[in-house]
């Protein structure tokens, strides 16, 4: 059973920086892309960024030099630090996968950017 934890979520001021993990498992991870995809509030799903197996990284034109994206495949793990945080940065952050056809989601971590 495929299963995607993230953490790491949490408060902080403007211009500050997280890190959040999402642990994976129950599929062949180090073979699979995986993405980060926020939600604000009232508003819909973005995309924010994704990496594949080879470590090719991918990101949206704003999160571009501020967020960066890692995984560690010995720990089943992939990463988003996230540096120069904005109000507008607001959201539940998801871990993505798609795994034979169908995409699994986790249940999410809130970062909220506020002072």
């Amino acid at each position: 059973e495929v299963h995607l934890l993230e953490s790491g979520g949490g408060l902080v001021q403007p211009g500050g920086s997280l890190r959040l993990s999402c642990a994976a498992s129950g599929f062949a991870f180090s073979d699979s892309a995986l993405t980060w995809v926020r939600q604000a509030p009232g508003k819909g799903l973005e995309w924010v960024s994704g990496i594949y197996s080879n470590g090719a990284r991918f990101y949206a034109d704003s999160m571009k030099g501020r967020f960066t994206i890692s995984r560690d495949n010995a720990k089943n793990t992939v990463y988003l630090q996230m540096n120069s945080l904005k109000p507008e940065d607001t959201a539940v952050y998801y871990c993505q996968a798609l795994i034979d056809g169908v995409n699994y989601w986790g249940q999410g971590t809130q970062v909220t950017v506020s002072s």
